[in-house]
């Protein structure tokens, strides 16, 4: 199984361990339930796929750096300023002095229901405007992984064209791994597919959940999607709260989920990308990768909003080392991540 190159800080040319480039946008989170026409008001916070797993990568302990383009003006301050706070490389930002930041307003409902709204202004927004022209490349290739996702070349054509840039095989190119990510609320061209398979089958690594690949692609289950996506040495399908399958070149390895007892059903794919990622970073075996996987993405299940703390790395590692029998037995709810002593008693008493 590939594992990037060794690198665990910055060197003298600004090498990280994951770049991660993508849009990211302030986000509006309702203060009571209801319809986005009924709520009083909002509480602000930030959201981006990329910047996601930048952030938790950061926060696990990780040197990280984020891509992108903001608006020069105060909620691409904020942005900047919120992300950089977890200790992300945020140098790399570009201001656009005649586009905006992009914004976002949801209701407080499991995003899996018909009842849960979104509303997005995003279009005309600087981060729509990257191009290969005025994105930074030396900085973006200047990591042991390149982190993108399905959402980026879905902004604009400039933005499809810096990916294919990214994703084009190249000498010295990093790992690159790419979250298929799909939104059909933002790409409604008819070629979205066909770009999102092509795209992936251009990168080293592919996360995709089963029952997306099922609406984009027509797709069911690990071994169709394997089958139409021969080309990445690593793919990792998410079969939601049963667990996740990867395949390598040599095999098909799966991991169940541990039970979780969720809070908030978001930011969940982008922390078991980051957990994954950490995994492959420290070249930990395969099931400890989805483990680890699973357990980040437990950690943002069990908390509100997109972005959560990760657990201390120690006990990360001593959840992940269980026997197949107690990592079964796992149960994890609000506070795993900072009460030790909960979590270790869930899979003594589940």
């Amino acid at each position: 199984m590939t594992t990037p190159g060794p690198c665990n800080a910055l060197d003298a040319v600004g090498t990280v361990d994951v770049v991660s480039l993508g849009e990211s946008m302030v986000t509006f989170l309702p203060t009571t339930p209801g319809r986005l026409a009924d709520v009083p008001s909002f509480d602000r916070a930030i959201g981006g796929a990329e910047s996601n797993v930048a952030c938790t990568l950061a926060a696990a302990g990780h040197t990280t750096r984020w891509v992108s383009r903001v608006g020069s003006d105060g909620f691409g301050d904020h942005l900047v300023e919120a992300i950089g706070s977890y200790g992300v490389d945020v140098g790399a930002v570009h201001r656009d002095p005649d586009r905006p930041t992009g914004i976002y307003f949801r209701t407080a409902g499991d995003r899996a229901t018909d009842a849960h709204e979104v509303a997005y202004y995003r279009a005309g927004s600087a981060a729509s405007a990257m191009s290969v022209a005025n994105t930074d490349l030396e900085a973006a290739r200047a990591g042991r992984v390149l982190h993108l996702s399905g959402i980026t070349p879905m902004l604009s054509d400039d933005c499809l064209a810096l990916v294919r840039e990214l994703t084009a095989p190249r000498a010295e190119r990093p790992l690159v791994s790419f979250d298929v990510n799909h939104r059909p609320t933002v790409w409604r061209k008819a070629d979205g597919p066909s770009v999102l398979l092509e795209l992936a089958g251009r990168a080293d690594l592919v996360f995709v959940g089963e029952d997306e690949a099922e609406e984009v692609w027509a797709l069911r289950g690990p071994e169709a999607i394997r089958a139409a996506l021969p080309g990445p040495e690593v793919l990792v399908v998410k079969q939601g709260g049963r667990g996740a399958t990867v395949f390598d070149r040599q095999d098909a390895t799966f991991v169940p989920a541990p039970t979780v007892d969720v809070v908030a059903a978001v930011g969940a794919g982008d922390a078991f990308a980051a957990g994954f990622l950490s995994a492959t970073l420290r070249e930990l075996p395969v099931r400890d990768r989805l483990r680890h996987g699973h357990l980040m993405a437990a950690a943002a299940l069990t908390a509100p909003g997109d972005l959560a703390p990760p657990p201390a790395r120690t006990h990360a590692d001593r959840l992940a080392a269980l026997d197949d029998e107690a990592w079964g037995r796992l149960r994890l709810g609000p506070g795993w991540t900072k009460d030790v002593a909960r979590a270790d008693e869930e899979v003594r008493t589940s």
